[in-house]
């Protein structure tokens, strides 16, 4: 791929970004730890491996205005008809519609090729480690969803039986879960590096925010009448 191509498909991907959770900066980190990842194994085809990472989350702004929508699909379709719109060969352009379409896993349409493998393991690195929740949180603020909920009895829920959204559901239900289903040993490697990080922010962060609960509300009660 040559300058004035990347230029062209980099143009596009920044035209479609509205979002500060997958923003420029979160395509521009899969892609390069695509290309990291890349360097181990055989036979990638580097043209259809950066075309769709560069362009893997451009249906973001159509799932945010309609959560009935999957980005994933959406932006597939995008990028194939801009690529065929702008002269790209269609077996090339179907190649990485097939790589966009199958970066969010879902259990009928999971990652065959090489190049979509590295994708998918590329993104989910991104949700890993400190840099993963620093991501949720932001997603969180955007949307108006909170840190925690409680329990009945008062108390600070650690977010594993809620279904209401929250950061601690969205970690318990997620973010925890990330590091296995790894599809090339580069990426799941990276993603281990950083898993020790991410469990002692949430085990941290849920005892600072349980604590004056749990004492606090000790206290009120002797002071209460």
């Amino acid at each position: 791929m040559n300058r004035e191509t990347y230029s062209l498909i980099e143009a596009y991907m920044l035209s479609c970004m509205d979002d500060s959770a997958h923003d420029k900066e979160h395509i521009y980190r899969v892609l390069y730890n695509a290309l990291e990842i890349a360097k181990t194994e055989q036979d990638v085809d580097y043209d259809v491996l950066i075309a769709a990472c560069l362009l893997h989350d451009i249906g973001r702004k159509e799932q945010f205005e309609n959560p009935a929508l999957c980005h994933a699909a959406v932006g597939a379709e995008k990028a194939y008809r801009f690529l065929t719109g702008h002269g790209f060969d269609s077996a090339f352009a179907e190649k990485v519609k097939c790589c966009i379409r199958t970066h969010r896993y879902r259990r009928n349409a999971p990652p065959e090729s090489i190049e979509a493998r590295i994708l998918f393991d590329s993104d989910k690195i991104d949700a890993a480690g400190a840099l993963g929740i620093a991501r949720s949180l932001i997603y969180k603020g955007i949307v108006g969803e909170p840190l925690y909920s409680l329990l009945p009895d008062g108390t600070v829920s650690d977010g594993a039986q809620d279904t209401a959204p929250s950061f601690f559901q969205e970690y318990r239900f997620k973010l925890e879960k990330i590091y296995s289903g790894f599809y090339t040993a580069r990426g799941s490697e990276i993603a281990g590096e950083r898993r020790r990080t991410a469990e002692e922010f949430y085990r941290r962060l849920y005892g600072e925010v349980s604590a004056p609960y749990q004492n606090g509300r000790t206290e009120l009660g002797k002071i209460l009448r």
